[in-house]
């Protein structure tokens, strides 16, 4: 028998092992799909209970819903899009995330730009500096930038909301973009000044085409942090400037049996970033291949 030969009876499975391999495919694949149905049981919850009056919230479960589909309404949303609390601190929402995230993402993707590929005095130090502020909390910097942002007249104001974030979402986006960075071939950025062109074009047209898994991850962190964020809102907003999270916090504290208006909102903030995740996914799930492989 020759070597081929071998290697073609080595590679042939046996029937038991061919449905092994069947059962043991199919029970992770049961075991994920049970995970995930319990996983997303509060999320359905929250979008059937958004559905129904508070009356019969109040009466029985949610669950319920499946055997009287009659009190399925879109009443809740119809009286929460008309509360002019909830539909000017969505927008202010849209306001703070937005510039958050691009000026992030823009700010970050420059530095980390120069930390990967760029030599000039210190910079190794004041990378040490960046990683060193990723541990610093939040809350120590709460008091101290009140007190300034109220010295500039900003406290209170969207502004001051945009620039606590930037300030805090930096350091990470500065660490991931730049270890993202340094994984492009030298011999690119070569070519590239090779040919004439200088660190903004070789930034806009190598490093961030490349980079692009890693940009949209962060940008997917960034804008979820600052859409969902409640303790820098709830400190650094008034009445007019508040975002979401702050104006459903704020009915509770006003309505606390009011369980339609609450469900509906909370499914109201939490459908944008779903919706901002899974436009980006491909792209996520690009930049968690990348780090593996490497």
């Amino acid at each position: 028998m020759t070597a081929s030969d071998l290697a073609i009876v080595r590679g042939k499975k046996t029937v038991g092992q061919r449905i092994l391999g069947v059962l043991s495919s199919s029970v992770v694949n049961i075991v994920l799909m049970v995970v995930a149905l319990f996983w997303l049981i509060p999320s359905i919850g929250l979008f059937v209970t958004s559905l129904r009056t508070a009356g019969d919230s109040s009466s029985s479960g949610w669950w319920t819903v499946f055997t009287k589909p009659a009190e399925l309404t879109l009443e809740n949303y119809a009286n929460l899009l008309s509360n002019p609390t909830i539909t000017g601190s969505f927008w202010n929402t849209i306001v703070i995330a937005v510039p958050s995230t691009v000026l992030v993402v823009l700010i970050g993707g420059i530095a980390a730009h120069a930390f990967a590929w760029m030599a000039f005095p210190g910079r190794d130090w004041l990378l040490i500096c960046v990683i060193v502020l990723l541990a610093v909390p939040i809350q120590v910097a709460l008091i101290p930038l009140a007190r300034l942002f109220g010295a500039l007249g900003i406290f209170g104001t969207v502004i001051g909301v945009i620039l606590f974030h930037v300030a805090f979402g930096l350091p990470f986006a500065i660490f991931l973009l730049r270890n993202f960075f340094t994984q492009v071939p030298a011999e690119l950025l070569e070519a590239a000044r090779i040919d004439g062109a200088g660190e903004w074009r070789i930034f806009l047209q190598v490093i961030l085409p490349l980079g692009l898994p890693a940009v949209a991850s962060l940008a997917i962190f960034q804008f979820l942090w600052t859409w969902n964020d409640m303790l820098v809102a709830l400190i650094f907003t008034n009445s007019e400037s508040q975002p979401l999270t702050v104006a459903i916090q704020s009915q509770l504290r006003q309505f606390g049996a009011n369980i339609d208006v609450l469900s509906s909102g909370a499914f109201l903030s939490m459908i944008v970033p779903l919706i901002v995740f899974f436009a980006f996914q491909r792209y996520f799930v690009q930049a968690l291949m990348a780090g593996s492989q490497k």
